[in-house]
């Protein structure tokens, strides 16, 4: 059976979308528990980070999906330099899982959003 161009798509954005939230739930579990050190964090961050550039470019419309990928980007970015230690890893669990709250409030966002509530003031 032939897949049409159109099922392709969909099933590589699919991917791809579930690809960026196992990141954030990666990223959340890492920072939570206390006994993952520099080098754990950063081996298990860049290979999620490989795997997600190895999909290729995929066109995303909702807003929590393009706010979590430029986040994950910026945090790679961050974390790569040669100045990321077991000491700057803890530093910053509180304030990057802030982060990720907010990038999982603004998923669930969309599910409290009612036509009878829109109205209200």
């Amino acid at each position: 059976m032939k897949y049409t161009p159109k099922q392709i798509e969909k099933y590589k954005r699919q991917k791809y979308i579930s690809l960026i939230e196992k990141i954030g739930k990666n990223l959340f579990r890492m920072f939570r528990d206390e006994s993952v050190d520099a080098q754990k964090f950063i081996k298990r961050f860049s290979d999620l980070m490989k795997e997600l550039e190895s999909s290729g470019e995929i066109r995303v419309d909702s807003h929590y999906l393009k706010e979590s990928k430029d986040y994950y980007t910026r945090l790679y970015a961050e974390f790569s330099d040669d100045d990321f230690d077991d000491e700057y890893l803890n530093r910053s669990r509180k304030e990057q899982m802030s982060n990720l709250n907010r990038l999982q409030k603004l998923k669930n966002k969309k599910s409290y959003n009612r036509a009878s509530n829109k109205n209200r003031d």
